[in-house]
């Protein structure tokens, strides 16, 4: 099977050893996204609200590159710096996804990269 690396520059430059997402057959796997803005590579919002807003877009940005949207994703895994900020982030992710409702798992740990709040992976079908 060929695995083809997917950029966008709409999206955070990894800033590690990874791509922003593999295409594998017909599956896309993309990278966990924090809140960085693609363009300054800072961190965007002082809320878990507003650095999933961020979140949210840089994902889409990847899936966008790759042909795809939101609506491919099948599984998503959401990583929290505190569970006390689940129902909001559940608001902004709810919001983006819409009707579709891939299967998900959040996590609370103990901290992220650039000490943001929310982190989220996907796993899209093609």
């Amino acid at each position: 099977m060929q695995l083809e690396p997917i950029t966008s520059t709409n999206a955070p430059a990894a800033i590690g050893p990874y791509s922003q997402a593999i295409k594998a057959g017909n599956l896309l796997f993309c990278s966990g996204q924090i809140a960085l803005d693609p363009k300054s590579m800072q961190m965007v919002g002082a809320t878990a609200a507003e650095q999933a807003e961020q979140v949210l877009k840089n994902l889409a940005a990847v899936l966008k590159a790759a042909g795809a949207s939101l609506a491919h994703v099948v599984k998503t895994t959401i990583f929290l710096a505190s569970m006390d900020d689940f129902a909001v982030v559940n608001e902004v992710y709810g919001r983006h996804f819409g009707a579709h409702k891939p299967a998900r798992a959040t996590v609370a740990v103990k901290t992220l990269p650039k000490n943001g709040l929310v982190e989220i992976d996907c796993i899209a079908a093609l």
